[in-house]
């Protein structure tokens, strides 16, 4: 019983702890930074696609809370957020 509770507790914790996707980070974000530094604050995109030469990344879900960034060059070009509290 106690096994059970725990890994419960413990899954609970993993979920909410690995949210990465606040204003507070959105706000650490600076134009021309590459996808990797991108990624040590927010996390892996959930949704990359290349087009004409750049690379647009989606976190979180477009119909909800969200960020996108396009890249041009590996650099961060333009930033749009949604749903950020």
């Amino acid at each position: 019983m106690k096994t059970k509770l725990a890994i419960i507790a413990l899954g609970a914790l993993a979920l909410t702890a690995c949210s990465k996707l606040t204003k507070e980070n959105y706000d650490k974000l600076e134009m021309g930074m590459s996808q990797d530094e991108v990624e040590a604050i927010l996390g892996s995109a959930d949704n990359c696609g290349k087009t004409m030469g750049t690379m647009a990344c989606t976190w979180g879900n477009e119909d909800s809370k969200h960020v996108k960034i396009v890249f041009m060059g590996d650099k961060a070009v333009t930033f749009t957020y949604d749903g950020l509290k």
